[in-house]
């Protein structure tokens, strides 16, 4: 019977989400025969049983990296948590309470925005210019269980940032314009809390890992909000609480017994 041979393993993708995770331990460098990825080990301690934290960087921003990576690691070390960290833009939309930069959005649902059809303006409810879109999301769920366990990090006194707990939607573009916010975003999922363009990939690639599946979370932080006001200003604070959420997340909430 398989077994799960590590506790914990991160995902990064740009310098400064990977820079973040680098500082959270006293990373060894590891490869493994056949396979050009860099991959880093270390542990930490809870009730005084040394676990196994792995991470790995994904060699280029987009789902189809994040897939391949999320398969390699859940192939070499057998996780029993695979956690996406990073940056994430907000969402300024009626249903969502007001975010603010470096808050973290925990994934409860993540959705594909880009999963649809083009066709002709008058085909279609959602319209830019001559272009008409028609959605078909495709959705992947948080296993409802690990709930409980989320808020409970989120509401801890150790816990230093907001937390909101809500949709995640992925895409394979950065989204940089209101538009395309407010009409293909909110039109489908009218209270998504954060977009990327990785998530959706993560939780895909641990659904259908072979088993022991690990249980996929996603954990970033806010740094713009999707528009033209779009920086750079803010990631670094971004990665740096959305490390910081995840490890109080797991080195101190998430049940590390199989469920």
């Amino acid at each position: 019977m398989n077994t799960y041979q590590s506790t914990v393993a991160l995902i990064s993708v740009t310098d400064t989400e990977t820079e973040a995770v680098m500082r959270m331990y006293d990373w060894q460098e590891h490869y493994f025969e056949g396979d050009d990825q860099r991959y880093y080990e270390a542990s930490f301690v809870r009730d005084g049983e040394s676990r196994k934290v792995v991470t790995a960087r994904q060699d280029e921003m987009g789902m189809t990296a994040s897939a391949t990576l999320a398969m390699k690691l859940i192939q070499h070390y057998h996780p029993m948590y695979l956690i996406m960290v990073g940056i994430a833009a907000g969402v300024v939309l009626p249903e969502v309470e007001e975010q603010m930069y470096g808050d973290v959005v925990l994934a409860d649902t993540v959705w594909n925005y880009s999963s649809g059809k083009f066709v002709s303006p008058e085909k279609a409810d959602i319209k830019f210019g001559n272009i008409g879109f028609i959605p078909r999301p495709t959705v992947v769920n948080m296993k409802e269980w690990l709930l409980p366990y989320v808020q409970a990090a989120a509401d801890s006194n150790e816990n230093e940032t907001h937390v909101y707990i809500g949709p995640m939607a992925s895409g394979s573009a950065v989204v940089a314009n209101q538009e395309v916010l407010n009409k293909q975003i909110r039109h489908s999922f009218h209270n998504t809390a954060g977009l990327d363009m990785e998530a959706y990939a993560i939780m895909y690639a641990a659904e259908h890992a072979v088993e022991p599946r690990p249980l996929p979370i996603v954990a970033k932080s806010v740094c713009d909000f999707a528009d033209s006001r779009k920086s750079d200003q803010y990631q670094k604070f971004a990665a740096f609480t959305s490390c910081q959420f995840a490890q109080l997340l797991y080195e101190k909430f998430l049940p590390l017994t199989p469920q």
